[in-house]
């Protein structure tokens, strides 16, 4: 075989296997569009259209019973005040405050002279209702750092229980710092407060 039918044999077989590409592409196209074009029969026998009927009927027979059985079930939530100045506190769980008002930021500082790291905690009340937050206790696992820290801003009480401001309130909008120093950090979170 010379040069030319060589590669004129090659260009037929390129555009079969191209034109059998395109039309297996169309024909799964195709199977595609059917299947989901056409009502699906369920187990009951019932196409999905026939059983989208059947079940507005039912909705509509028993809609005026279910809004009869769900009012008389219904509990409004009662508006919260604050007894001492009268304020209303737009709390949904009804409480004053709650872990989620004190927020944990950390992050990484120069570490000490030695190597190993430190790490700056800003503890904050972010309380929206105004309100001061004590007896701040932290899940801290085994706390322990390489550079002092004064007890009476955090200091570990036991396995995973420290101890924020000595048990004082942290005023709202206030925030307490401290700085640590360990090869780790140590993940912190509110584990109880006091309102």
């Amino acid at each position: 075989m010379n040069e030319f039918s060589c590669s004129w044999v090659k260009s037929l077989k390129r555009r079969r296997t191209s034109v059998f590409s395109a039309t297996f592409a169309v024909s799964i196209l195709f199977l595609i569009i059917v299947a989901f074009a056409s009502p699906r029969q369920r187990s009951d026998g019932l196409s999905s259209n026939e059983s989208k009927s059947a079940l507005d009927g039912n909705e509509s027979r028993n809609e005026g019973l279910l809004s009869a059985a769900s009012s008389s079930h219904r509990k409004l939530l009662k508006v919260q005040t604050d007894s001492a100045n009268g304020v209303e506190t737009h709390r949904i769980w009804g409480d004053k405050c709650s872990s989620s008002d004190i927020v944990i930021n950390q992050g990484p500082t120069a570490p000490l002279p030695s190597g190993i790291p430190t790490y700056t905690v800003e503890i904050m009340n972010v309380c929206v209702t105004g309100c001061d937050i004590s007896g701040i206790h932290l899940h801290c696992g085994w706390f322990s750092s390489a550079r002092l820290i004064n007890p009476h801003i955090f200091k570990r009480l036991r396995f995973n229980d420290c101890l924020v401001n000595d048990g004082k309130p942290l005023l709202n909008g206030r925030t307490i710092s401290f700085q640590y120093a360990n090869t780790f950090r140590y993940p912190l979170s509110v584990s109880a407060v006091i309102c």
